[in-house]
């Protein structure tokens, strides 16, 4: 999410080769304001410069809004997640913290849910659906 935040992408083997100081450092530094995200992309560029001599890739304006989900759920996400068995109403969406709803924006809000939707869903503590009330399978 902060990467979000900040507008960048790292691949997840440029992530890996970071050293543990870095990667700790990219989880802690705060991105709250414009200020705080833009230390935090000056410190991932230099790092992927130093470390791979390239600049990571942008994000669009677009993804990087997706960063702040929004107050109520997607229809499509209820819709991916009632699909799973689970029913997130609005006052389960009011419950989740931010990043558990950048979580399930990221694998819920698409045609094809993400195969880890379910499993977030419920770690999240989103309830399940009665069996009688569940949609049958087509």
């Amino acid at each position: 999410r902060k990467l979000d935040r900040v507008g960048l992408k790292i691949g997840l083997e440029q992530w890996k080769s970071l050293d543990r100081g870095e990667r700790l450092a990219i989880c802690h530094l705060p991105v709250d304001s414009s200020e705080e995200c833009d230390a935090l992309g000056v410190f991932i560029r230099e790092a992927m410069k130093r470390r791979f001599g390239v600049e990571p890739k942008s994000l669009t304006d677009a993804q990087r809004a997706s960063a702040e989900p929004p107050a109520s759920a997607p229809s499509r996400v209820v819709a991916n997640a009632r699909a799973a068995g689970f029913d997130l109403s609005a006052a389960c969406w009011s419950r989740l913290d931010g990043d558990e709803r950048f979580a399930l924006m990221k694998m819920g809000d698409a045609e094809t849910p993400s195969h880890n939707l379910a499993a977030a869903l419920k770690e999240f503590g989103v309830p399940a659906i009665a069996q009688a009330d569940q949609p049958r399978a087509k």
